[in-house]
């Protein structure tokens, strides 16, 4: 890996500005560089919104992503807005709920939100859910440094069930790699 792209995207209020911190900070934990940047929506919760994460083994010379290497979308309005330009040989990771529109690019659809909503019970980890599917799939950081990633920046009294979204996440991205 020289450098990769990422773009998680999604609605305000699903955590994936968190997700992108979070992955952005175990790539450093395993040495290599990475930035992140944000944006979303004037509505804030419930608009589109993005996070993206630049990793390389060299210096990062420019902040956003230009060229879309792995691209998560878990709403049809993000994937609409932000998907234009993964590249085609990237990997899109949706979730089952969206919508493609019979791009030719690789898709992976997900049950992520289902995941968190009614297999967790607990739609605060679904950025966590996707963190664990990202991972499982793009191996752009190590299952173990992105846990120890993650219990770095959730909230106390969450480590648990934050360990377990991810579990299930990768998991998931396991299984669809099969």
């Amino acid at each position: 890996m020289n450098r990769l792209e990422i773009r998680l995207s999604g609605s305000g209020g699903q955590g994936l500005i968190t997700g992108g911190i979070i992955l952005a900070e175990a790539a450093i934990m395993e040495g290599k560089n990475a930035v992140q940047t944000q944006s979303y929506g004037p509505e804030a919760r419930g608009g589109a919104s993005k996070a993206e994460v630049i990793i390389s083994t060299d210096k990062i010379d420019f902040p956003k992503v230009r060229d879309c290497d792995i691209f998560l979308s878990l709403t049809q309005k993000s994937f609409d807005q932000y998907s234009k330009d993964v590249k085609q040989d990237g990997i899109m990771i949706v979730d089952e709920s969206i919508n493609t529109n019979n791009t030719n690019i690789k898709v992976y659809s997900l049950p992520i939100i289902h995941t968190a909503h009614n297999v967790l019970g607990k739609p605060m980890v679904t950025n966590i859910v996707a963190l664990g599917v990202v991972a499982a799939i793009s191996k752009v950081v190590s299952k173990e440094i992105l846990e120890e990633a993650v219990l770095n920046r959730v909230p106390k009294g969450t480590e648990e069930l934050n360990k377990k979204a991810l579990e299930i996440g990768y998991s998931l991205g396991e299984n669809a790699l099969k």
